[in-house]
């Protein structure tokens, strides 16, 4: 991968295949990632790998090379338990996707998960079967004892502000949060587990991040950087709003409706996202180390 390809891979993408939730079609984002020189693209859609052939084949024919991930949803209570876990109370932003019992109180979380190899590739398609053959309650999920069983291969993080790391860190809890990642570390191996930073300005990625900065440090996690990619365009952020409506059976009327509070959710430029992390380039450094690592020969489903 020359160095003149760009300097930042988007590592947490979600296609048309995050029903109801991703609007970013794979022949614009193709389109609009080759535009902007990028060398590789991953996909990350919610608990399904249904566009893995599709996203694969799209991203060959516009010689972007393709990283197959999943934004899978953990259960830290298990995935047979349907009781809602109890992270206590602090600082949390519930979303309608996510109806827990109460304040603190989620079904799962997130976790943001890539195939290094053939093997990974997989491991996630049977990690994401199994969440739904034995994990479906709201979501399919998956929880320790299935990454235990198929997290060779992956390389994953600690997600948006909805994974455990940062569901502990809201509820004011820093060392359930270092406990929970050196878990997960210790589970997908040393130089597997990274730490994720996002900032699209919005309060829940800064009010706890130099907490989630200490626990790289303490944990010697390295740094990835993304943008939580739903629509391909800046413009495209009011036809995401409908879509967001469709799916939770609101409309546009309503001041209540689920939405997201900002419009960053597009294909940045590496140039733009290198100004966000300007005080962090490692950041952005690793996700060419990632896309770099991540090779896959093939999405045909194992026998």
């Amino acid at each position: 991968m020359s160095e003149s390809r760009g300097d930042f891979v988007h590592l947490h993408v979600h296609t048309e295949y995050s029903m109801l939730d991703g609007a970013a079609r794979l022949p614009d984002l193709m389109a609009e990632a080759k535009r902007l020189n990028m060398p590789a693209i991953a996909m990350t859609d919610h608990g399904n790998l249904y566009g893995a052939y599709d996203f694969f084949t799209a991203a060959r024919a516009a010689d972007i090379k393709p990283i197959i991930g999943l934004e899978g949803y953990y259960a830290p209570q298990g995935r047979a338990e349907r009781r809602p876990f109890d992270f206590g109370g602090g600082f949390d932003e519930g979303t309608p996707e996510d109806p827990g019992a109460g304040r603190g109180k989620h079904n799962y979380t997130h976790m943001t998960l890539w195939a290094e190899n053939t093997m990974g590739m997989h491991n996630l398609f049977r990690l994401s079967s199994l969440a739904s053959l034995e994990g479906q309650y709201h979501k399919p999920r998956f929880d320790r004892e299935l990454l235990e069983r198929h997290g060779k291969g992956l390389i994953g993080t600690t997600g948006c502000p909805s994974g455990e790391v940062n569901r502990w860190l809201q509820a004011g809890e820093f060392e359930k949060a270092r406990s929970a990642a050196a878990d997960f570390r210790d589970i997908l191996g040393a130089g597997n587990y990274f730490c994720e930073v996002m900032d699209h300005g919005l309060a829940i990625e800064r009010r706890f991040r130099e907490d989630l900065l200490r626990i790289a440090r303490d944990l010697d996690l390295p740094l990835i950087a993304t943008n939580d990619l739903h629509y391909v365009h800046a413009d495209d952020a009011d036809t995401h709003e409908v879509l967001l409506c469709v799916g939770t059976r609101t409309t546009m009327d309503d001041p209540k409706r689920f939405r997201f509070d900002a419009r960053d959710f597009y294909v940045k430029s590496a140039e733009e996202m290198r100004r966000v992390w300007s005080e962090l380039p490692e950041a952005c450094d690793n996700t060419l180390l990632i896309a770099e690592r991540c090779e896959v020969s093939s999405t045909k489903a194992p026998t």
